[in-house]
């Protein structure tokens, strides 16, 4: 499987949240990038309607509810 590499803008309060949980897994030696793509497989994986999760997500975040 090949990598695809993309920009991604995230709140601040997000970043921290990833880097404390990348902290956490130094002893993977494990970058930022492989602990999102671990929570993409992790989701992608799920058994859930990921386009109605993911449209509620995105109404949630944007009403501040999330």
């Amino acid at each position: 499987m090949s990598n695809t590499e993309f920009g991604v803008s995230i709140a601040d309060e997000l970043v921290e949240e990833l880097d404390e949980l990348t902290e956490e897994c130094v002893d993977l030696q494990a970058s930022r990038s492989e602990v999102v793509e671990a929570i993409l497989t992790a989701y992608f994986q799920s058994d859930v309607d990921h386009k109605a999760r993911v449209r509620e997500l995105i109404i949630r975040r944007r009403k501040e509810t999330l």
